[in-house]
């Protein structure tokens, strides 16, 4: 096991969403341990309204009084200029980008009955959009210079599904599928991307944790957050569930499954009388792309 310590000496990281909770653990530490970081945050409330550089810089103050490089920056996420702009402030700063971290978010949780299209739209675009816009022309950066970090902010409540958070569920489950096609995309450019589900006490979460929130620190999820946007970690396409110390990797599952027979049109009866085999997750695969699929479909029609 090696004991050389993870360094970030010379990367730049852009992380959204920094100015608070998760994303200013990050900047802080990958800043301490030599990176030059971009704290993006928008400032405004939880529900997305509002704005104010202040939080944003007050986090650069920190790294620089620490000896540190950062630049604040209060563009949205949420529009397309707004995703432009944020990387455009890491180029003019440093003349490059290594690390994305899709870390912004805001919350209108509603039951799916009481949804109103305001509250999707304004979920979606700073949660799933949101990061197309930042990763967009980072992607294209990195690239060019073969060498990349993503990391996406996901949650158990698209993972899993949770009451009263069908627009938030949705663009949570929305970035694994975007994390996956980077991690497929970028794989020869020596772009790497992963998720991260985290469970922590957060200005949009502690209402939410009861009692469970004095247990989960926003410093227990960022050693995993800064390992996996490290040149150390070779990992891609991976999943992880993380909060309160613990950390484990979630994955989808291909079953082996029920085939019919080349060429047998099979009836709903007949789908119904197999449905244990069809069920049944023993012998499993974690498929790394659409191939995987297609080769477990071909064996099965041999």
């Amino acid at each position: 096991m090696s004991s050389a310590e993870i360094r970030f000496d010379d990367r730049v990281a852009i992380i959204t969403g920094a100015g608070g909770g998760l994303g200013k653990t990050y900047a802080l530490e990958m800043a301490r341990r030599g990176a030059r970081v971009l704290v993006n945050d928008l400032g405004g409330a939880v529900d997305g309204s509002g704005g104010a550089a202040t939080a944003a810089a007050a986090v650069v103050a920190e790294i620089v009084a620490a000896g540190g490089q950062a630049v604040a920056n209060a563009d949205s996420v949420s529009t397309p200029a707004g995703g432009a702009a944020i990387v455009d402030a890491a180029m003019t700063a440093w003349g490059r980008v290594d690390i994305v971290i899709n870390n912004a978010g805001i919350l209108r949780d509603k039951s799916f009955a009481k949804l109103e299209p305001d509250d999707l739209v304004a979920v979606l675009d700073v949660h799933l959009r949101g990061a197309f816009h930042v990763s967009l022309p980072a992607f294209k950066i990195m690239k060019e210079r073969s060498y990349g970090r993503f990391l996406f902010t996901s949650s158990a409540a698209g993972l899993f599904g949770n009451f009263g958070q069908a627009s938030y569920g949705a663009a949570k489950m929305g970035l694994v599928g975007l994390s996956n096609v980077l991690a497929v995309e970028g794989a020869r450019a020596g772009i790497r991307s992963n998720v991260i589900a985290p469970i922590a006490r957060t200005r949009m979460t502690e209402q939410l944790l009861g009692p469970l929130a004095e247990h989960l620190d926003p410093a227990q999820v960022m050693p995993l957050a800064v390992y996996l946007c490290s040149e150390a970690c070779s990992l891609t396409h991976e999943v992880f569930s993380v909060g309160g110390g613990r950390y484990a990797r979630v994955f989808i599952g291909l079953a082996k499954g029920w085939a019919a027979g080349k060429g047998s049109r099979p009836s709903v009866e007949d789908v119904r009388d197999h449905l244990s085999e069809i069920r049944a997750t023993d012998g499993h695969v974690v498929p790394t792309g659409i191939g995987d699929e297609m080769a477990m479909l071909m064996a099965a029609l041999k």
